[in-house]
């Protein structure tokens, strides 16, 4: 096996056997880059490879130094574009901040340093965060590693396809509706989000700032507990960030999982999943049972209504904090204008994609005198429902099961001109966002060539009892280790 095709903790324990060398790995990562960034188009930036290996050596002296390092210490990894680095622009996959360079780090960033932890560069997304596909970037759509005419899901497409195409170890993602989850599923990773307030969101670009969150995207189980391990704690310069003691989520693995119930909605195989996608799945689930967990299946009535209220909610959130740009403090400006008025309107017109545009008019109009009570206010108490539903249901089970997505990977511009059509894959992962609980999507197995995600939900700050259950189920499903074959891909654009 090749250094690139291990995990992150492979690789670590590598390093900490001297098998391997944090220059090594990195040398794996450009490589790797060399022979199928081209293709994939996963990255915005990159760093200089001289920096690189010049932190590289410098964690290999601690560590052959006898230095205890952090799991992560010399891994490779990929940071989603809105995410504020002050080595990097921070673009956000858009026009409006293509030269943004901010002058701090993001929370998490800090944390990652911190660990030691080799960031090769920031990852494409859609603009902004708003979109399902990653084909809402101003610089270019990232393609799907296990066919490159399909889409790798959004808007954390380009980390979730760097790490599926062996680019990098790990990559962080952000999640507003099903972000890391969706691309996840698409790209046959495991990726997660998690109870908002464990991870700071303190230098994440706001999307919809009481939904977004911070996660992690990664090859298993095993990888995705020790990022979480790394980047989850208390921050006081984040006001939502959870003031809790601090777990090691690692510890859970391994352990017996029979005897936890699960909670299977049945009017989730109403909600226009493929017939193809919705056998795999519905094996996987049934892979529960050979682990002793209960499965049940419940009624979940607000499951019709969580997708609208989130699509209501999250725009209007989208609408005010975009607000800030404008071209005058930051951001793209485009020259010329005579007034104010005209500054505003070309410099938002030039540098707002369609699908952010669209957002802000919806939002916008949410909010406006006269349609507030009829529409946002409704959503909000829609909201509420789902909270309460879902917390009466975790009185009785441990997980909620469901798809991550309704489908598999779809075809390069096949969606992108429906939008009504690309919110729906987002409809098995908003109910977390909008409850505010953990959810996490694995690989349970393959339809039709392409992954099959399952999902998750849990209860708030459940995280560890989560990757208890899917660290075992991992193994049932035996898809641990299954990549694409980006060579065939390869082979198949060039013919």
């Amino acid at each position: 096996m090749e250094l690139y095709q291990l995990t992150a903790c492979e690789a670590g324990r590598a390093l900490q056997k001297k098998e391997a060398s944090a220059a090594e790995l990195v040398a794996a990562s450009l490589d790797r880059m060399a022979l199928v960034e081209s293709t994939i188009n996963g990255f915005i930036s990159l760093r200089e490879e001289r920096e690189l290996f010049r932190e590289a050596e410098k964690i290999q002296k601690l560590l052959d130094n006898g230095r205890q390092l952090s799991p992560l210490a010399g891994i490779p990894m990929a940071l989603k574009d809105n995410l504020c680095t002050r080595d990097l622009p921070t673009t956000c996959g858009s026009k409006m901040l293509a030269d943004y360079r901010p002058p701090y780090d993001a929370h998490v960033v800090d944390l990652l340093k911190g660990a030691h932890a080799i960031m090769i560069g920031k990852s494409n997304m859609d603009e902004f965060a708003m979109g399902s596909s990653t084909e809402n970037s101003y610089f270019k759509p990232t393609l799907n590693p296990w066919d490159i005419e399909r889409v790798p899901g959004g808007s954390s497409g380009g980390s979730a396809a760097l790490v599926a195409a062996g680019e990098v170890f790990f990559a962080i993602g952000s999640d507003t509706g099903g972000s890391v989850r969706q691309p996840a599923s698409l790209c046959g990773v495991v990726g997660l989000k998690p109870t908002y307030g464990l991870v700071s969101r303190y230098g994440l670009i706001a999307f919809a700032s009481s939904l977004d969150q911070v996660g992690p995207l990664t090859r298993d189980v095993r990888d995705c507990a020790a990022v979480l391990d790394v980047i989850a704690g208390c921050d006081p310069r984040d006001s939502t960030s959870a003031d809790r003691q601090k777990e090691h989520y690692s510890s859970y693995l391994g352990k017996e999982v029979k005897g936890f119930r699960v909670a299977f909605p049945s009017e989730q195989l109403g909600l226009g999943i493929e017939q193809y996608y919705k056998e795999v799945f519905l094996e996987g689930v049934g892979k529960l049972g050979r682990l002793g967990v209960e499965v049940e299946e419940i009624s979940m009535p607000v499951y019709n209504y969580a997708l609208p209220a989130y699509y209501i909610i999250c725009p209007a959130e989208a609408s005010s904090n975009l607000a800030r740009y404008d071209g005058v403090q930051y951001g793209f400006r485009s020259g010329g204008e005579q007034d104010l008025l005209e500054l505003y309107f070309k410099n938002r017109t030039e540098a707002f994609g369609p699908e952010v545009k669209r957002r802000i008019m919806l939002g916008t109009y949410a909010l406006s005198a006269g349609y507030y009570d009829a529409y946002y206010l409704q959503a909000s108490r829609v909201r509420t429902a789902v909270k309460q539903q879902l917390e009466r249901i975790f009185e009785k089970y441990d997980f909620v099961v469901t798809p991550t997505s309704p489908t598999s990977a779809f075809k390069l511009g096949e969606k992108v001109d429906d939008p009504l059509t690309m919110y729906l894959n987002d409809i098995f992962t908003t109910l977390a966002n909008l409850a505010g609980v953990p959810a996490i999507s694995i690989p349970c197995g393959l339809a039709n060539g392409l992954p099959v995600g399952l999902q998750l939900i849990g209860r708030h700050f459940d995280e560890g009892r989560m990757f208890q259950l899917c660290c075992a189920l991992e193994e049932e499903l035996g898809m641990k280790g299954v990549r694409p074959d980006i060579r065939t891909a390869l082979e198949r654009e060039d013919a």
